[in-house]
């Protein structure tokens, strides 16, 4: 009896993928997979190459093991307190009902992209010398300093961003529990206590080590809060290390050794990290069935709630009081201020496109792929990207590979702006879409064979009006984690080429915090208004319908 043909792609017995079904797409995903791994090679060859040819000049640079030491502290603390509030805030999130919580968990899904630079600047603001507690608290002789600089300091602006990004994924496996439990534990009359350590720990459970080591990562690999906050030698990081021994002392020898830790110390947490159940994704299915607390407990759960949406949102709120009125009508009157802002704009827009076109190239191909199958593993490789090689480091790879073959770093700076962007932006850009491609490869490959659709056709009536949504999601996501990236453009930018984050850097650099705070709250409307207005964009263009 003939067995029926597959919806997905097969493997041969020789391990290559099977091009006998849209071999197009195939062949393109594995040119995009080869292009990103000849690059990341060429920048790895000019790092190992440059750390042969460049003794070290004896800068500054502190003692390896302190550096590496205090990253893994840092990261460590990080991430054990964004995980308990981001238990926490889904907990209660998905308890309660009342008006504006789909804004707030919307609010939440941009924390991870949510410029840096932007959330520092809230924290100076409401922590710092001049800020809001210490005008409070002053009439009664209590004065809480600089208390926002330092490791204290560091951590609370990582936990505000990635507590967040945990709560909204936690969030996902906590909405995604089958009705069927939830009626069960109902009827059953389970406590508090009961339900959370029957249902909902199971649920949870299995994304806690993914989540932790990716907020172990983000955390370990952090630049721009580090660089701002870190108040000192005591607090750097291996990316402030690198950043310093290139743009203070130019000691390529310490910064190519500084980079080769981190990539080794990277790569010993991504191995085992990359075989952890992946974290749930935003466009998942979601339970109608709503299981309320207690009154007790719902109260406990509402004040919970409110104060850490307040920690969150009031540094947001601090940036857009302090940076508007006259600090931005000030910075409006500044010719610096348009043309980083025009730099901006045009290297986010284009590294969001090409991070984009990436996405969807893996994803198609690795939709047709079997799963565990070793052409679906080589299609996933590039997303750990911006993992595997931090910003800082992916800058200073850019930087001496364009020093090896004769280009200026003024000449190339856009480019290199926009591919790094693209490639730091990938893993969340793929996240966003691989899941939908994946549901549609599962759901209309047959009738896509028996009407004979061709690849072009397929995705003009097929996929592009279904993909409007997550496509315009992703997009803003690419645009908003460009715009407010400071690691590469940090080897880069000059007096004539600078973007907001750069400006803004050498604006507290300089103590000119009016136009500092300014610009901070240009780019959190911009990033609020990029969430808004592209996914619109794109359902209008694709004529997507709820």
């Amino acid at each position: 009896m003939k067995k029926p043909s597959q919806p997905f792609a097969d493997l041969s017995r020789t391990g290559l993928p099977d091009l006998r079904w849209r071999p197009g797409r195939v062949l393109a995903g594995f040119f995009i997979a080869l292009c990103i791994a000849l690059l990341i090679g060429a920048l790895l060859a000019a790092l190992t190459f440059a750390g042969r040819s460049f003794a070290t000049t004896g800068s500054t640079v502190a003692d390896i093991g302190h550096l590496v030491r205090m990253s893994a502290i840092q990261a460590g603390t990080s991430t054990l307190l964004s995980l308990i509030v981001g238990v926490v805030l889904a907990w209660s999130l998905d308890r309660l009902r009342f008006f504006g919580r789909g804004l707030i968990v919307g609010l939440l899904s941009s924390a991870l992209v949510l410029p840096s630079l932007v959330v520092v600047s809230g924290l100076i603001a409401i922590w710092g010398r001049v800020g809001w507690a210490n005008l409070v608290l002053a009439p009664f002789g209590i004065s809480t300093g600089a208390s926002i600089y330092g490791f204290w300091g560091i951590v609370a602006a990582h936990v505000l961003l990635n507590g967040a990004f945990a709560a909204r994924v936690l969030l996902d496996r906590l909405e995604a529990i089958p009705p069927e439990k939830l009626k069960l534990g109902r009827s059953l009359g389970l406590s508090t206590v009961q339900r959370f350590k029957i249902i909902d720990l199971p649920a949870i459970l299995s994304s806690i080590p993914g989540i932790g080591a990716t907020i172990f990562l983000l955390c370990f690999t952090s630049f721009a809060i580090v660089l701002v906050l870190g108040g000192g030698p005591a607090n750097q990081t291996l990316e402030v290390a690198i950043y310093e021994a290139v743009r203070l002392d130019f000691d390529l020898g310490a910064a190519v050794r500084l980079a080769l830790v981190q990539l080794v110390v990277c790569a010993a947490i991504i191995i085992p990290a990359s075989t952890l159940t992946p974290a749930a994704n935003l466009f998942g299915r979601r339970s109608e069935l709503h299981w309320p607390e207690g009154m007790l407990v719902s109260a406990v759960q509402t004040v919970l709630l409110i104060g850490l949406l307040a920690c969150f949102c009031a540094p947001l709120l601090a940036v857009l009081l302090r940076g508007s009125g006259t600090a931005m009508a000030s910075l409006f009157g500044q010719a610096s201020f348009w043309q980083a802002a025009g730099t901006s704009l045009w290297i986010g827009l284009a590294s969001a496109a090409v991070s984009l076109g990436l996405a969807i190239g893996l994803g198609m191909a690795r939709s047709l792929q079997r799963r565990n199958s070793p052409a679906r593993m080589i299609l996933g490789v590039p997303v750990f990207t911006y993992l595997a090689v931090p910003a800082v480091v992916l800058s200073l790879g850019f930087f001496l590979l364009a020093r090896f073959v004769g280009v200026g770093p003024a000449q190339a700076a856009p480019l290199v702006l926009v591919i790094a962007n693209a490639l730091l932006s990938l893993p969340f850009v793929f996240a966003t879409l691989s899941p939908p491609l994946e549901a549609l490869a599962a759901r209309h490959t047959k009738l896509i064979r028996s009407l004979g659709l061709s690849g072009l056709a397929q995705w003009r009536w097929v996929e592009w009006p279904l993909l409007g949504r997550p496509m315009g999601y992703a997009f803003a996501v690419a645009f908003v984690f460009s715009l407010g990236d400071l690691g590469v453009i940090s080897l880069f930018g000059t007096s004539d080429f600078s973007t907001l984050p750069w400006l803004m850097y050498r604006a507290f650099g300089a103590y000119r915090t009016n136009d500092a705070e300014a610009i901070a709250a240009v780019m959190l409307i911009v990033a609020v208004v990029a969430f808004v207005v592209i996914p619109r964009i794109f359902e209008f263009l694709t004529h997507a319908r709820d």
